[in-house]
């Protein structure tokens, strides 16, 4: 695949685009790389299934194999793609999307697919530019999308964790709840919605490592 564009969108956080050259659902993923010597790393898709490019969230890990090479790509570089894989999706009805990070990236995917109906998200970071698409999803959802910040604060962000949300207000009458994002919000906010009430089989999750 070529590059379109490569962008720093957010300290640390890039936004890697290129064109699309077949179809997926919401919520799949793709593995990259730029050697076949280096393991691909696995991303989930930020773009709609209506956008001609594919949007990608990653990380710099400055230690990494991958990502300080993908941060250096500029547009017209190849790139190495596999094609979309993975069950990670939602359903129509109410829904509560939980995730933390660049784990909005499937979320982002299912807004801009046209599936926002019905769903409350939940999104955390460290720091408020960290809230990827904060203003997108802001406006999208009137008043269901909660902004989670741990170490900054701002109006109308809540102030620690999503899981620490999670136990301290009610939780929304949804039929699913979508987690995505590290390994441990992942765990923990599982253990507080199954200790709530909510059945394992409706809590969807997708770990991010």
């Amino acid at each position: 695949m070529r590059v379109t564009s490569n962008v720093e969108i957010a300290p640390g956080i890039y936004r890697l685009s290129f064109s699309r050259a077949w179809d997926f659902v919401p919520g799949q993923s793709i593995a990259l790389t730029l050697d076949p010597r280096i393991p691909p790393r696995f991303y989930s898709i930020a773009s709609g299934t209506g956008d001609p490019l594919v949007d990608v969230l990653y990380d710099l890990v400055p230690e990494g194999l991958l990502t300080p090479r993908l941060a250096g790509l500029v547009p017209g570089d190849d790139l190495l793609c596999s094609r979309p894989f993975g069950a990670f999706r939602d359903a129509a009805g109410p829904s509560c999307w939980i995730a933390t990070g660049t784990g909005i990236a499937p979320f982002v995917s299912m807004a801009r697919s046209g599936t926002a109906e019905g769903k409350l998200l939940v999104h955390g970071s460290r720091t408020i530019a960290g809230l990827l698409e904060r203003s997108y999803f802001s406006s999208l959802l009137d008043g269901k999308y909660v902004p989670c910040c741990t170490r900054e604060k701002a109006e109308g962000v809540f102030e620690g964790r999503p899981t620490a949300w999670l136990s301290a207000k009610p939780l929304p009458a949804a039929e699913r709840f979508l987690l995505c994002g590290n390994s441990g919000m992942v765990v923990d906010a599982r253990d507080i919605l199954i200790g709530r009430g909510v059945k394992f089989a409706d809590v969807i999750a997708e770990i991010y490592f």
